[in-house]
């Protein structure tokens, strides 16, 4: 559903993607892991066409990501970034409502289908409660949430996470992961940045670790997830676990660094 072939990027002088092809199948939760500067987050900005490549193309569904008006690719592809400002005194409905923007025709009011959404999507996270607040009287994490709800009120077929659970306590971040993995199962796509590497385990089918720009392993997550990718990688001793009775793994880390 989402392909990078042969991208080529830099910031000024400097190089972050030579010559990178990736490819993302629906139905898959995928994660994109390395140490900082990989170009993890770049990665996400081509995907979403927040940044253009230099050479080579980012496709959806087989199309350009130019091809798409942003109207269009909006109701495709949905982005959660690592950090918003929310400075307007919008309620949390409001900006949940922003992400049905996409599905409703230029100046008409939001429709019963658009309020049912938020309604859904704000009982879903939690924020039930919370619709009539004001985001920027909330904290850090409460507002991430209304972020992530955003993105789920747009229905879109790609869910693009970048350290989406950054700012939220393991709860709160269990639960935006089990949405965002009901949505693929039913035929969705996410592709999520994660520093902690046990939520990857949890969640991702497939994980790509990115190393100053190249794709340093890519495959199922118990194929990339091992002891000598993390001491390649990331310059630590750790043990890989399976955990009893699933198909999961875990990682647990020692002292001492590499």
């Amino acid at each position: 559903m989402v392909e990078v072939d042969g991208i080529t990027f830099a910031y000024g002088a400097k190089r972050v993607f030579d010559d990178l092809s990736l490819r993302f199948e629906a139905r898959c939760f995928y994660g994109i892991i390395g140490p900082n500067g990989s170009g993890k987050s770049t990665l996400i900005d081509l995907l979403c066409g927040h940044l253009r490549p230099v050479r080579g193309t980012v496709r959806l569904a087989g199309r350009p990501l130019g091809a798409y008006s942003p109207k269009a690719l909006a109701r495709r592809l949905a982005l959660v970034p690592q950090a918003s400002r929310l400075d307007f005194p919008y309620s949390c409905e409001e900006l949940v409502m922003m992400g049905r923007y996409p599905h409703i025709p230029r100046f008409a009011r939001p429709a019963a289908t658009d309020r049912r959404m938020v309604a859904t999507v704000l009982a879903e996270t939690g924020l039930g409660a919370m619709a009539g607040r004001r985001v920027d009287r909330l904290s850090g994490g409460e507002r991430q949430r209304v972020v992530f709800a955003r993105a789920l009120a747009q229905e879109s077929e790609v869910l693009l996470l970048d350290e989406a659970t950054a700012h939220l306590d393991m709860h709160h971040a269990i639960g935006l992961f089990n949405l965002t993995a009901r949505r693929v199962a039913r035929g969705g796509l996410a592709i999520a940045v994660l520093q902690d590497l046990n939520l990857a385990a949890l969640y991702c089918d497939r994980l790509v670790c990115l190393r100053d720009g190249t794709v340093h392993a890519s495959g199922s997550t118990a194929e990339v997830l091992t002891a000598a990718m993390l001491r390649d990688v990331f310059q630590v001793h750790a043990r890989v676990a399976a955990i009893p009775g699933e198909q999961r793994r875990q990682v647990v880390l020692a002292r001492e660094a590499v």
